[in-house]
């Protein structure tokens, strides 16, 4: 009989070394290019490579612009009601460049609601507008005037998310009455429950500078009848909430 031996194999582990040095960095167009050398050893024989990667783009979020048009709008609140259109314009375009200029009217009652909104045609005439107009009195009333979009930064300031929300709930009505020279800690639950003691409110609401928590000084009371405003005024005007005297007429 045949015998057949059979050899052993002796087999090497396969070790692999990926040192991977980077060779190029370009800030200017945030790429960067990866060389890999690879280092293969198997028995004797040696392999050395190098392979190259695709260049790898990082994305960059582009900067806000500062001429956008949320930094050239500016609010100006307080106004009389006797400013227009046309008068506002004029006032503001003493101090700088104006795209657009608008006083904001009540869709019921057609009278003004107070307050304007300018777009100025830079940042700089907006900024001007502000430093000229801010303080100054119109008819004896002092005027507000800020950027639309920029913050009250305040820890015991309102949720402003939460104050957005509650003005998106508020239900407008023909039978309004406005509420001014409200004290600035002046809520909307307090106005609810100061005036439905006097009548059915159907919502109520404290106007806020846009884009702020900031109180406007003013706000808003809906009832379901003419009977209830009528009622509301006569009862609670120059009555005190919060330690000021309030007025309330109607809207």
């Amino acid at each position: 009989m045949a015998t057949f031996l059979t050899p052993l194999v002796s087999i090497k582990p396969t070790v692999f070394f990926i040192p991977v040095p980077i060779r190029h960095l370009s800030t200017q167009t945030n790429q960067c290019t990866l060389t890999q050398t690879v280092s293969f050893s198997r028995g004797s024989t040696e392999l050395q490579g190098e392979i190259h990667s695709h260049a790898v783009e990082t994305e960059e979020k582009p900067a806000s612009d500062p001429n956008a048009e949320s930094s050239r709008r500016v609010y100006i609140g307080n106004i009389p009601r006797t400013v227009d259109n046309e008068q506002l314009s004029k006032l503001v375009e003493e101090h700088g460049a104006a795209e657009n200029v608008q006083v904001m009217y009540d869709k019921y009652s057609g009278r003004s609601r107070r307050f304007g909104f300018a777009t100025m045609k830079s940042v700089e005439d907006a900024n001007a507008v502000i430093d000229k107009l801010n303080g100054t009195t119109i008819e004896g009333r002092e005027v507000k005037v800020n950027i639309t979009e920029k913050p009250i930064a305040s820890s015991s300031s309102p949720d402003l998310s939460l104050l957005q929300s509650e003005d998106s709930a508020f239900v407008d009505s023909p039978y309004k009455v406005y509420v001014g020279n409200l004290a600035k800690t002046v809520t909307k639950q307090m106005l609810e429950n100061l005036f439905s003691e006097k009548g059915k409110v159907v919502s109520a609401k404290v106007s806020r500078v846009p884009g702020t928590s900031k109180s406007s000084g003013f706000g808003f009371v809906t009832f379901s009848t003419e009977e209830d405003v009528e009622a509301a005024i006569l009862a609670l005007n120059n009555s005190l909430l919060e330690g000021q005297k309030i007025r309330v007429n109607k809207a």
